[in-house]
């Protein structure tokens, strides 16, 4: 017996909710060379990791998986904070999860302002209630230890936000010095490395930063969807004192500490994990160790600077003029007079089965990038991209 059939559905299903053309259509995923700011090509390991079969979230075996993560991420983010963990998200849910547990209404947060990133942190902070402060630099341009001093001299945050990599802008900013000028000042320090840790050095303990976090599409070289973030003793000594309920409670580190078993607490359920991605970072960070983060680091470097040299040679003018403020990681170029940069990239795609990435954020009608993410940060890479810049160049002058 079909009540349906009985009620005479069976017609007003057939033409009402046809499934349509587009829900009919197989996936088709073009094969692409992804040298924009991320996500980064996968690993083909990566790939063959998140391939395999589900697990329960709350079975022995992904516990254990859970706990090799968290021993992979602190290498990564050079650290023995015990609150150290992915969140299930990509990099903005890591950014907000670094404010919105730290910060409560009513303080005060001093935000180096340089590109879209730390306009991001700002909108979160003020979200949070809190008194925001900026100091801005030009874009391409990042910060001395002695401005950020006087202004926490001025102001008295009890946060300092800073982007290691600012990647709309292809911005390097020197972080070393900072953790130990914002201990003086009685103030917490989050960096955001979504774009930088993994292609640059970062030392989370040795330089004193409080809060860190990450993601998993840049140079980890994963699917997006998972972000990295680890607490210091004096972040976590601050949300254990906080006066109000954190504003989030999906980011509440308080729930995801016993989650992630933080200092051996029992675990309590707190969301269903993305069990796949969790595969793929678990190999990506296993790659990473594998290869050694110093390694990491020269391979970025060295290929980056191929890549200079050749845009350079190509005529191109690149954003960021001082070399050490340079990002190895993404490389912002002057969009050049005349340049319709959708045109441009289009043409990569067409052509060279390439990606490069336009601007973003307040840098958008001022540069174009050409991210180097782990996986893909190699010379044979830096090679293919030169030869489609060049050749999408001499398009874009023979079509006016």
């Amino acid at each position: 017996w079909d009540p349906l059939l009985e009620r005479g559905w069976q017609n007003t299903m057939q033409e009402d909710y046809k499934p349509s053309e587009e829900a009919l259509r197989p996936l088709v995923v073009p094969q692409r060379l992804l040298l924009g700011a991320g996500p980064s090509n996968c690993h083909p390991r990566v790939l063959k990791a998140s391939s395999h079969q589900m697990l329960s979230v709350v079975c022995p075996e992904f516990f254990a998986l859970m706990d090799e993560i968290k021993a992979g991420l602190k290498y990564f983010f050079q650290t023995a904070n015990e609150m150290t963990l992915a969140i299930d998200g990509a990099g903005h849910a890591a950014m907000e999860a670094s404010l919105v547990n730290v910060v409560e209404p009513g303080d005060r947060v001093l935000i180096l302002e340089n590109g879209i990133w730390s306009l991001r942190a700002r909108e979160i902070a003020e979200r949070c209630g809190a008194v925001v402060k900026s100091i801005v630099r030009p874009l391409g341009e990042f910060f001395s230890l002695r401005e950020i001093e006087e202004e926490l001299q001025a102001f008295k945050p009890h946060v300092l936000f800073a982007c290691q990599g600012e990647s709309s802008t292809g911005v390097l900013q020197p972080i070393e010095g900072m953790g130990d000028l914002c201990r003086q000042h009685d103030c917490l320090l989050i960096v955001d490395g979504v774009a930088s840790f993994g292609g640059v050095p970062f030392f989370m303990d040795r330089w004193n930063v409080d809060i860190a976090y990450s993601g998993s599409q840049k140079v980890l070289s994963a699917p997006p969807g998972l972000s990295p973030i680890s607490f210091g003793p004096r972040a976590r000594a601050k949300l254990a004192s906080r006066k109000t309920k954190v504003q989030s409670f999906y980011f509440d580190m308080n729930w995801l500490m016993k989650y992630w078993a933080v200092d051996g607490a029992t675990r309590i359920y707190h969301h269903t994990a993305s069990v796949n991605l969790y595969y793929a970072l678990k190999e990506s960070l296993l790659i990473l160790a594998e290869e050694g983060l110093e390694a990491s680091w020269s391979k970025h470097r060295r290929n980056a600077e191929l890549l200079w040299e050749g845009l350079e040679n190509l005529g191109l003018e690149l954003f960021v003029a001082d070399k050490a403020g340079r990002l190895p990681t993404v490389t912002a170029i002057k969009i050049t007079p005349g340049m319709d940069y959708k045109v441009f990239n289009t043409y990569m795609a067409q052509v060279h089965s390439l990606e490069v990435a336009g601007g973003l954020g307040p840098a958008a009608t001022k540069v174009w990038r050409i991210g180097l993410l782990g996986n893909n940060a190699t010379c044979e890479n830096v090679e293919a991209v030169l030869k489609a810049v060049e050749d999408g160049l001499r398009h874009m002058k023979s079509s006016l």
